[in-house]
């Protein structure tokens, strides 16, 4: 049983890391004026990039970190 709570922990841990990084991306792109690059009146796309590159990039670093924990969790096995 322990083994089915040990994936759930890290189920819970990714899906809470990814939607934490997408929320910080989302927050750190409104400093870019990106509808200065669409035509006038194209609202729903520009959303639509604001969200997409949210999710690109923020899953991106959370994969990073998630896993750079594993990888630290892993090097006493280097020196044994």
């Amino acid at each position: 049983m322990e083994v089915y709570q040990t994936f759930g922990m890290q189920a819970i841990l990714g899906m809470a890391s990814h939607l934490f990084f997408i929320a910080i991306t989302f927050y750190a792109l409104q400093a870019i004026r990106v509808e200065q690059i669409f035509k006038k009146g194209n609202t729903f796309r520009i959303q639509l990039i604001y969200i997409l590159l949210s999710i690109a990039i923020g899953a991106s670093v959370s994969n990073f970190f998630l896993d750079f924990t594993v990888w630290s969790g892993q090097l006493p096995y280097l020196f044994s």
